[in-house]
Parts: structure tokens; sequence; C-alpha cells
């Protein structure tokens, strides 16, 4: 869906109903008019599921299922029209309008933090920026951070996602500032100091998960208490008050550099996740295969190659809803 472009009208209009319908109590006029300006055209349907897709399901705002069905497959009929007319990354516009009407929105729901971001990366997409202390970040899918480096301290702050960090010399920096300086990241768990290192940063609800593959991190929950060094080949769980070894149960941690889910018993339901991850839509796993146990490597480039795969190797049966909602279960 984001090869087609859309016009930033659309984009702005997705935003503002997003903010009427989600952050106030719509009445019930609000919601009728909503799904007459969602049905006027097909561009409507994309433009909401760019802005409304990160929320976790396709449950649209007080509509029926059936509604919200028909957009998808009308959004979908749309894209396949359209699939040669590949114009580049979607970019949301207006940020001023969002904030002036959102305002505390922006910055606790996630489908604004990467418009207050300095880079990010959308569903599915990975790259990698070089700062200008040297330092080298891989961000992986659905992921954005902000970084100052400007200062004594060296920060980066992670606002969603996550990433691969190898710091660099700071050259530049250490003449300004006397020495090399310290190396920061930021998280809503706590923060973390880098002492010459590689690791890699994963928000989850609750913690960020914090691998070192290269040097040392020491992690500064924000609510105080012991400050662990993680070593390399350790991963450990930062919440707000405390940190704890991390069970990576079988998944490799920074296999996603190298474009793979990679990882030796795991279970299919941790995997499908992992692989929703990269792909616009959810992967809804039945309970009774969930507990199946896979090894290998996945590709994130090409989720439905990753899907197929399974179907082949694994007791399963793979049902496509729509483009964007896939079911897992057991063989019929």
């Amino acid at each position: 869906m984001s090869d087609v472009a859309l016009p930033g009208a659309l984009i702005d209009a997705a935003i503002a109903w997003s903010v009427r319908l989600d952050y106030s109590d719509p009445s019930p006029q609000s919601r009728a008019e909503f799904e007459q300006w969602l049905r006027q055209d097909p561009r409507h349907a994309m433009a909401w599921q760019r802005v409304s897709g990160l929320r976790g399901d396709f449950q649209l705002p007080g509509l029926s299922p059936q509604i919200a069905r028909q957009t998808l497959d009308t959004a979908q009929q749309l894209h396949q029209q359209r699939r040669h007319s590949r114009r580049g990354a979607f970019r949301l516009l207006s940020l001023a309008a969002v904030v002036a009407g959102a305002g505390w929105v922006a910055r606790e729901r996630t489908p604004w933090q990467r418009l207050l971001a300095d880079a990010s990366t959308a569903v599915g997409e990975r790259k990698t920026l070089t700062l200008s202390d040297g330092s080298r970040l891989q961000l992986n899918t659905d992921t954005a951070l902000s970084a100052d480096l400007g200062g004594p301290q060296r920060w980066v702050d992670l606002h969603r996602g996550e990433i691969q960090i190898s710091t660099g010399a700071d050259a530049s920096g250490a003449s300004a500032w006397g020495g090399r300086r310290p190396f920061w990241v930021r998280t809503p768990f706590g923060q973390m100091q880098a002492l010459g290192t590689r690791f890699t940063v994963r928000l989850h609800a609750d913690h960020a998960l914090v691998s070192v593959h290269e040097g040392a991190v020491q992690l500064h929950p924000a609510q105080g208490g012991p400050a662990p060094t993680v070593w390399p080949g350790q991963s450990l769980r930062m919440h707000r008050d405390t940190a704890a070894a991390a069970d990576l149960q079988g998944f490799e941690p920074d296999a996603w550099t190298d474009g793979v889910i990679a990882g030796r018993d795991m279970r299919l339901a941790d995997l499908l996740a992992e692989i929703e991850r990269y792909r616009v839509g959810r992967i809804v796993c039945d309970p009774r295969v969930a507990d199946l146990r896979v090894s290998g490597l996945f590709h994130v480039r090409d989720t439905d190659q990753a899907l197929q795969f399974l179907l082949q190797t694994q007791p399963i049966s793979v049902t496509l809803t729509t483009r964007w909602w896939v079911r897992v279960g057991p063989e019929p």
C-alpha cells in the first residue's frame, strides 16, 4: 500500500479525522460524516489506513466490521490497479496542524511519534544513518528517533521501534570539548550509556530490550535503583524501576541488521509476531498451532514468501482475508 502516492490534502484530512474521532468524544453525526467521507473515494480509505494502521487492528472507530472490511477491500483493489506507479516513501504533512489540534497526543500516541522524530522508518523499511560524530545507526522497521550531538554529551532518543548503534570516535567533539564525549541513549524506561560499543535497543510495551555485541552498556532505569552493565552476548530488559536478564525465546537479537529473522526452536506465534512487524496488517495465529517450534532464516523484505515457506514446512493453513489480514491455523 505504501507504493501508491497520495495527495497531501488527503493525508491531512485523514489526520484531522483521526484527531476528531480518536482523541475526543465524537457525536453520532461526526461518525456518520466520517463514514460518508470514507466512502467518497477509495483513496480516502488508503489515507485513513496509513494514518491509523499502527493501532494494531483494523476495527475502524465507530464502524461495523462489514464497513471496515469493505474499506480494506476497496483500498486493496486500488493498490492492485496502481501497483506499478511506485513513487517513493510516504511522508505525512502539516505537522503544525497536528500539534495544534492534538497537543499531548503527538507524543503519547504511536501514529505521531514519527512526526516528531529526526529520522524514522515506515513499516517494513530499514535504513542506516551516520551521525556527525561518526556513530553508525541502523533503524529497523517502524522506528523513530531523535539525536542531539551539540553539547558535552551525545544523546539519541529512541521514541519507538529498534536501533543498532556502533558508536563513533567523536573526533570533532573531542577537539571542542577536550575529550571523547559520553554517548547516551534515552528511552521511556530510562537511559543507557554506551562504553565504546555496538549494541541493539528495542522498545516493547513495558521495557527496553538491550543486547550488547561489542563493548559494554550501562543501564540507568528511570526510577533509579541498580545500574547494571550489559556485556557482549548478554541481553537485559530495562523497566522503569529495575533491569533483569532477558529470555530471547530462541531469536538472534541482531539478525534483522542482515535483513532476516533468525533463530532456533522459536514458537510459531512468536515468529509470526516478528514477521508482522515488517508488513502493514495483522497476522492472527490460532492457539492450536501457536506452540509449534520453528528454526531457520526468514527474509523480512518479503513477508509473503516467509509465510509461504511456513505453509510448506509446517502443519498449518494460511488464509488471506485481505492483503492486510492473515490468519494462520491448523491444517484443514
